[in-house]
């Protein structure tokens, strides 16, 4: 029979492993859109965004940037599935944000919504 302090060793050590195979996972696992190089959403954005999100602003509707805050209020599923949020709001567009599915490929897209969705988490 274990004393219980041998008990609670082996049960400090378990845990512990757990945890640390629980942030390995999350630390490595890397959403596809998120692999996307940036480079290239920064200039597609550049090329295609800036005229009404310079700088993550909305020069239409001022409470509607691309800050997170702002995409968690206002993209349905935003804080469930903030990439697929953002994609769907690039690809169908919303109001007077025309949709990009016909004038971006879904790649250039997905380079977008990663670059939009990395600038949101950084604050701008």
């Amino acid at each position: 029979m274990l004393d219980a302090g041998y008990e609670e060793n082996i049960l400090r050590v378990v845990l512990l492993i757990l945890v640390l195979a629980i942030a390995l996972f999350k630390l490595t696992f890397i959403h596809p859109a998120l692999a996307a190089e940036t480079f290239n959403g920064s200039k597609i954005f550049n090329a295609n965004c800036t005229a009404c999100h310079i700088g993550g602003a909305n020069i239409l509707i001022e409470d509607k940037t691309l800050r997170k805050e702002a995409l968690s209020k206002y993209l349905p599923k935003y804080n469930i599935e903030p990439m697929q949020a953002i994609i769907y709001q690039i690809q169908n567009g919303k109001g007077a944000m025309p949709a990009f599915k016909k004038k971006l490929s879904y790649q250039e897209i997905l380079e977008v919504g990663a670059y939009v969705f990395q600038k949101a988490e950084k604050g701008w």
